[in-house]
C-alpha cells in the first residue's frame, strides 16, 4: 500500500498501527501530511504556523511509545503552548508571544506519540463561533470555500476534514469544538469540565467554561486521545469521576436501550433551519430503529439571563488575560492591538463591579442544576449542533450599525458608551442565535459531542448534537461508537481534500 493511499485509508490509530508493523516510518507520514498541507492550505488558510523541520527532526528521533506513535498532529493557536513556538490566540498582541515551555495538555498529547507540524487558526482568544481573525484572515471550509469553517477551533476542523491531518487539537468553550465539527462534518467531543487539564500550568479558562480535546474523524480516535490525556493536574479544576474502562473500549460497546430527549427548539436562539430539523429528524428515526426511547422535551432555560451571563463571564475573562499578558510582556494594550469587539469586551468588563461577576457564577451553577435535574430523567439529551448548515464567511462577525458602533466606540475607548449602549448585550445576542444549544453545556459542565450524521441537499454537513450528564464520556462513545457503525461518515470526502 502507498503511503498516500494508506494516509487517507486509516485514522490516527490505524497510521499508529502500521508503523508499528514496521510497514511505513514515521518519517513518511510526516513528508506526506506535509504535502497535503501544502496543497491544501493556500486555499483553506487552516494552518498559521508551520513546525515542519521539528516534525521531521521527531521523526527520526525517539517518539514516546502511545497509541499514536508517528502520527501527524496540529495543534490549536490557542491554550497549546508548545515550547520555543509561538501562541498567537488570532490577536496581534500576541504576535511575537513565544512560551518557554509545553503546556500540560501538550505534554500528554506528545506522550500519545503523534508528532506536532504546526498551529491551526482560531478566532481571536476563542471569541467568536467562527475562524476569521484580523491577524491570518478567514479560514474556509472544505465543503465549501464560501462558507465558514465555524469556530474557535476552525482551523483544526478545515485540516482535519480536509486530510492534512487525521487529528488535531482543539478547545471549547461555548461550542468550540462542536460547532466546526457540525460545519466541516467530523467528531468533536467536548469532554466534562476539568476531565483534561487546561491552559499553560494551571487555568481554569473562562471561569471553567472551557476545555480541551481534539477533533476526528473516527469516534475511535477520539476516544484513544482523551484515555491518553484525562486525570488530575495540580491546581486544576478536580476531575470528574472516572468508570475505570478506557474509553476507547466504550466506543467499542453496546450502549444498551437509552432514554434520550430531544428538541429543535432553540434553547438559547430564536430560530432553526429546516435542514437542521430534517437531520434531526433522520436522527430521532434510526435512533429509535436501534430500540433507543425518544421523548420530546427540553430544560427550562431564559435565554436573555443565560446570554447575559455567558457574556459577563467572557468579558471578565478576556479582560484578565489581557491583564496578565501586559503584565508578562511590560507592554501596555491599546484597542489597535485586538479586533474591535474583543477591545470592547475588555472595556466594558473593567467598568463592571465584582457583584456583577458573582451574578454570572451563579446564574451558571442555576442553569447546571436545572440541566442536571433534567438530565436525571434521561440518559442523553440531543438537539441540532448549531442553527443553520455552515454560514457563508462574514456572517458570524458582528454585522451593520452594532459592528460600527462598538468599532468607533471601541476605538475611542469608550466603556462607558458601550456599556450605556448594550451594544455587547446585542451582539452577544446575535451571535449566540446561530449557536443555541451548545453553550449550555458549557455551563453544566457536561460532557456533548457533536456527531456528523446528516448531510443537506446541497452536500453541506448538519451535525447532530448528543449532551450527557457530568462526567458520562462512557455513554457518549458508546452511543457514537453504535451511530459510526450505522451511518459510517469516515470515507464522505469533501470537494477540498486529497
Amino acid at each position: 500500500m502507498s503511503i498516500k493511499t494508506a494516509y487517507s485509508e486509516h485514522d490516527g490509530l490505524g497510521l499508529a498501527e502500521l508503523v508499528k508493523k514496521g510497514e511505513i516510518t514515521p518519517l513518511e507520514l510526516v513528508e506526506e501530511a506535509i504535502r497535503r498541507i501544502e496543497a491544501l492550505n493556500p486555499q483553506l488558510n487552516a494552518v498559521i504556523h508551520k513546525m515542519y523541520e521539528s516534525a521531521r527532526q521527531a521523526a527520526q528521533g525517539e517518539l514516546s511509545d502511545g497509541p499514536f506513535k508517528g502520527v501527524p498532529f496540529l495543534l490549536k493557536d490557542l491554550l497549546a503552548d508548545f515550547a520555543g513556538e509561538p501562541t498567537r490566540s488570532g490577536a496581534r498582541y500576541f504576535k511575537d508571544y513565544i512560551p518557554d515551555q509545553d503546556s500540560e495538555l501538550v505534554r500528554r498529547f506528545k506522550t500519545s506519540g503523534v508528532i506536532t507540524l504546526g498551529k491551526a487558526s482560531t478566532s481571536e482568544m476563542g471569541i467568536l463561533g467562527t475562524t476569521e481573525p484580523e491577524l491570518f484572515g478567514p479560514t474556509c471550509n472544505p465543503w465549501d470555500l464560501k462558507r465558514s469553517a465555524g469556530g474557535s477551533s476552525g482551523g483544526t476542523a478545515a485540516a482535519v476534514a480536509s486530510g492534512m491531518v487525521p487529528l488535531a487539537s482543539g478547545g471549547d468553550g461555548g461550542g468550540s469544538i462542536r460547532i466546526p465539527s457540525s460545519y466541516c462534518g467530523t467528531f468533536g467531543l467536548k469532554p466534562t469540565r476539568g476531565r483534561t487539564p487546561s491552559g499553560t500550568i494551571v487555568d481554569a479558562h473562562w471561569f471553567g467554561l472551557a476545555v480541551e480535546h481534539v477533533i476526528t474523524r473516527s469516534v475511535r480516535d477520539s476516544a484513544a486521545m482523551l484515555d491518553e490525556t484525562h486525570g488530575f493536574h495540580p491546581g486544576s479544576i478536580p476531575p470528574p469521576p472516572y468508570h475505570g474502562r478506557p474509553y476507547s473500549e466504550e466506543a467499542l460497546r453496546d450502549p444498551g436501550k437509552l432514554r434520550i430527549a430531544y428538541t429543535s427548539k432553540p434553547i438559547l436562539g430564536k430560530n432553526v433551519h429546516p435542514d437542521c430539523i430534517a437531520g434531526l429528524e433522520s436522527t430521532v428515526k434510526m435512533l429509535e430503529d436501534f430500540g433507543h426511547i425518544l421523548i420530546e422535551d427540553s430544560p427550562m432555560v431564559d435565554r436573555i439571563s443565560a446570554t447575559i451571563a455567558y457574556l459577563t463571564l467572557i468579558a471578565n475573562a478576556t479582560a484578565a488575560a489581557v491583564k496578565q499578558a501586559e503584565q508578562i510582556s511590560g507592554i501596555r494594550a491599546k484597542p489597535s492591538d485586538f479586533e474591535a469587539p474583543t477591545w470592547a469586551l475588555v472595556l466594558v468588563a473593567r467598568r463592571m463591579k465584582a457583584s456583577d461577576l458573582v451574578d454570572a457564577l451563579r446564574k451558571r451553577q442555576e442553569i447546571e442544576r436545572v440541566y442536571s435535574e433534567f438530565l436525571m430523567t434521561y440518559d442523553l439529551f440531543l438537539t441540532p449542533t448549531a442553527s443553520t448548515p455552515p454560514p457563508l464567511l462574514g456572517e458570524l462577525l458582528l454585522q451593520g450599525t452594532t459592528r460600527t458602533a462598538i468599532e468607533f466606540l471601541s476605538s475611542l475607548n469608550a466603556g462607558w458608551l458601550l456599556e450605556a449602549a448594550n451594544l455587547i448585550k446585542t451582539g452577544a445576542d446575535d451571535l449566540l442565535e446561530y449557536v443555541p444549544y451548545t453553550a449550555l453545556c458549557n455551563f453544566s459542565g457536561g460532557p456533548a459531542m457533536s456527531v456528523p450524521l446528516y448531510w443537506n441537499d446541497q452536500d453541506l454537513p448538519v451535525g447532530m448534537h448528543f449532551m450527557g450528564g457530568y462526567g458520562e464520556e462512557d455513554k457518549l462513545f458508546r452511543l457514537a461508537g453504535q451511530l459510526e457503525r450505522a451511518r459510517p461518515w469516515f470515507n464522505r470526502r469533501p470537494p477540498v481534500s486529497l
